[in-house]
């Protein structure tokens, strides 16, 4: 590892979920009519066979783990249950009175919050009330996120007769007093019971979810850590950065910075768990991943197929992904929209009968050249051009940006095309920031992404 790299890239970037990113989302045009017009022609400009994506978020959780920086409700009252799934349900509604026709899925996942707050029976009557007006793609992948410790064999079961074959574990770290200050306890025999179960009961890719960069993380808990997930040998692996925005997420001031590893130890506890990985046999995908070589994520990123939407890297690629649930995102590929992040607003505007959309973004021709090679890099390494058929000033102004991380050997330009080297895979958001002229034009005055390091 170079520590003077490490150091010198260690900025606020963005995860390059979308372009632009939300923050930079331009709202002048948008409105919920004009957003219902790009679903429509996604639907006329999708492929036959392509299908769509579902994202839905289930929000309640039963307590607040303080790194989470998701949009989350806590509460231990299961009676908001029912009443949130049969709002889902009137939103799904909405989107097929849109597209109008049965739309074929290619890909649903449940995601928090923590949707086994919900009981199986209750996730039986979402999923079936989405299916009912659906067509399942053949090569379809259902995935949902789990906590370890409330993940029930009812709900492995449940899930897996609706067509789920994936599953992804929240483990961040397995070091107990990590653990108590990020309030997020789950043991290593509860985590390998919840594996064992899944796999009996028919899963063929169980994820888990590590970060490092938390509160009272040690090299030696870290080495700990990896070491056990490494035992337990889950399909996939996403190695995540602590993101620390206590300014967004106040759960986060339960600790303070000084509580935090810093820079040259956050650099080492990565470089450390990386290198564990890949030497237990885990291919480094993208940003943040690893994979067996058996898994379907790998084998798209070998083919080139991998794809990067609001739900991470998948396998499946889709012009269409509709977000169902409070704060969820969609994803026409000409726009975005984002749905009321309040559940009592967001369950006012569906019993409304209005879409619960709040914000969003039309596309304009340059947004959708800049994304494409952002998306490039941050699935391909890897990204090229044709002049004048693709000539876009904002484009080339970002390739002028890039000549400081090319002498850093982080990416190879030549006359039409760009690799991100080895180096550079560490670098992927840097990378692609370069090419972000909407942050470019307009830099943020406060810190708006987490660190890069």
């Amino acid at each position: 590892m170079n520590t003077n790299l490490a150091h010198k890239y260690n900025v606020p970037v963005p995860r390059y979920t979308s372009y632009p990113t939300v923050p930079y989302w331009d709202a002048t045009y948008f409105t919920p009519d004009a957003w219902g017009k790009t679903v429509i022609d996604a639907i006329k400009n999708t492929e036959a066979g392509e299908g769509i994506s579902l994202y839905i978020h289930l929000p309640f959780c039963e307590s607040l783990c303080t790194y989470c920086g998701c949009n989350t409700r806590i509460t231990k009252n299961h009676k908001v249950e029912e009443p949130y799934i049969k709002a889902v349900l009137q939103e799904w509604q909405m989107y097929l009175d849109l597209i109008g026709k049965k739309p074929v899925i290619r890909e649903l996942h449940l995601g928090g919050g923590t949707p086994t707050f919900f009981s199986a029976a209750n996730l039986q009557m979402l999923i079936q009330g989405i299916l009912d007006h659906a067509t399942v793609h053949q090569d379809a992948a259902f995935s949902f996120e789990g906590h370890p410790g409330n993940t029930t064999q009812a709900h492995l079961e449940t899930l897996h007769q609706l067509g789920f074959k994936r599953l992804s574990l929240g483990i961040q770290d397995f070091d107990p007093r990590v653990q108590l200050i990020i309030n997020r306890i789950q043991t290593v025999e509860e985590v390998e019971h919840t594996t064992t179960v899944a796999r009996e009961t028919g899963y063929n890719s169980i994820n888990y979810d590590l970060i490092y960069g938390l509160p009272l993380q040690t090299l030696e808990g870290l080495q700990e850590t990896v070491a056990e997930v490494i035992r337990l040998k889950p399909d996939r692996i996403a190695f995540y950065s602590y993101a620390h925005v206590p300014w967004v997420k106040p759960g986060q001031r339960r600790y303070t910075e000084k509580d935090l590893p810093d820079a040259a130890l956050k650099q080492k506890l990565y470089e450390t768990g990386r290198q564990m990985l890949k030497a237990a046999g885990y291919e480094e995908i993208g940003m943040d991943h690893f994979t067996l070589k058996t898994d379907s994520l790998y084998l798209a990123a070998q083919e080139g197929k991998l794809h990067r939407n609001f739900m991470g890297y998948t396998d499946q690629y889709s012009r269409l992904m509709i977000g169902l649930g409070v704060s969820s995102i969609s994803d026409s590929w000409a726009g975005f929209a984002q749905n009321e992040k309040k559940v009592e607003t967001y369950l006012e505007l569906i019993n409304q009968g209005q879409l619960p959309v709040f914000k969003g973004h039309l596309s304009n021709t340059e947004d959708l050249i800049l994304r494409q090679h952002i998306l490039n890099i941050m699935c391909q390494g890897y990204t090229s051009w044709e002049q004048p058929d693709e000539f876009c000033t904002a484009f080339f102004e970002g390739l002028k940006r890039m000549e400081e991380l090319e002498a850093d050997g982080l990416v190879e330009i030549g006359a039409a095309s760009l690799h991100v080297t080895d180096t550079g895979k560490r670098y992927l958001r840097n990378i692609c920031m370069t090419l972000d002229a909407r942050l470019w034009e307009n830099q943020p005055k406060t810190q708006l992404f987490s660190m890069a390091g």
